[in-house]
C-alpha cells in the first residue's frame, strides 16, 4: 500500500533515500516492540546512531514519522501473505492462507499484529494516522475480496454472497484472534478464529461438498 506523505521525501539522493528508509525501519521496530507513545526521538537516533539534525532533515517531527511507520507495516502485513492471498479461489486456498496466518504468527514470537497494535493505539488519537490506518485495512480486505471474486467467479460462492463482506468478516476474525493470541501467549484463539472464518466462507459456497468437506476438518 502506497499512501501520500506529507513530509521531506522529494528529491533525496540514492544515499538520502536509503538513509531515511533506514530511519522509518529503526522506528517500526521500536514502536512495535513497545508502542508509540513510549518510543521517543531520542531513542530513534541512538538506535539509528544518528543525531537530531539528521533525523529532522527527513521528517518534520515526530507524526510525520509515524505515518511513514503505518505505511510501512501496512505494506509489510500484505507481504508476508503473499503469495497465499493472492492464490484464493477455493476453501483448500482460503485455508492454505489461514495456514500461512498462524505461521506468520508464531515466527513473530507472539508478538500480534503491527497494523493492529497501530491501530489500538492511534486510531482515537489522531485522524491523520486512522485515515492511513483504515486504508491499510481497506487494502488488506480488498486482496481478500479478490480471492472471494474469483471464488465467486468459479461458481463456488452463491451468487447472493458478498465477497466484501465476507473479507471484511475475515479480516476482522483475524484481529480478534491475534489480540486474544497475543493475550493468552498462544496461538489457539488465533487458529479457532481462523478456523471459524474459513466455516463462515464455506457457508457460502453453492457445492454441497465444499460444505462437508470443511466439516471434516473442524
Amino acid at each position: 500500500m502506497k499512501v501520500a506523505t506529507t513530509d521531506r521525501k522529494a528529491a533525496l539522493t540514492a544515499r538520502g533515500a536509503r538513509t531515511r528508509q533506514r530511519i522509518v525501519e529503526t522506528t517500526a521496530k521500536l514502536i512495535y516492540e513497545g508502542g508509540v507513545e513510549a518510543t521517543s526521538l531520542d531513542e530513534v537516533c541512538e538506535a539509528g546512531r544518528l543525531s537530531k539534525s539528521q533525523l529532522y532533515h527527513y521528517f518534520k517531527d515526530k507524526d510525520a514519522l509515524v505515518r511513514e511507520v503505518i505505511a510501512l507495516q501496512a505494506d509489510r502485513v500484505l507481504a508476508a501473505q503473499s503469495p497465499p492471498i493472492d492464490e484464493i479461489d477455493s476453501i483448500d486456498a482460503l485455508r492454505r492462507w489461514a495456514m500461512t496466518v498462524e505461521a506468520l504468527y508464531r515466527a513473530t514470537g507472539g508478538g500480534g499484529c503491527p497494523l493492529g497494535s497501530l491501530a489500538s493505539e492511534l486510531a482515537s488519537r489522531s485522524n491523520s494516522a486512522r485515515t492511513l490506518l483504515q486504508e491499510g485495512f481497506i487494502a488488506w480486505t480488498d486482496r481478500l475480496a479478490r480471492g472471494f471474486e474469483r471464488m465467486k467467479s468459479r461458481g463456488d460462492l452463491a451468487a447472493n454472497a458478498s465477497p466484501h463482506e465476507l473479507a471484511v468478516a475475515v479480516v476482522a476474525a483475524v484481529q480478534g484472534g491475534l489480540l486474544l493470541a497475543k493475550t493468552a501467549r498462544s496461538p489457539a484463539p488465533l487458529r479457532r478464529a481462523l478456523d471459524m472464518a474459513v466455516r463462515y466462507v464455506g457457508l457460502h459456497c453453492r457445492d454441497r461438498h465444499v460444505k462437508d468437506h470443511d466439516r471434516r476438518h473442524r
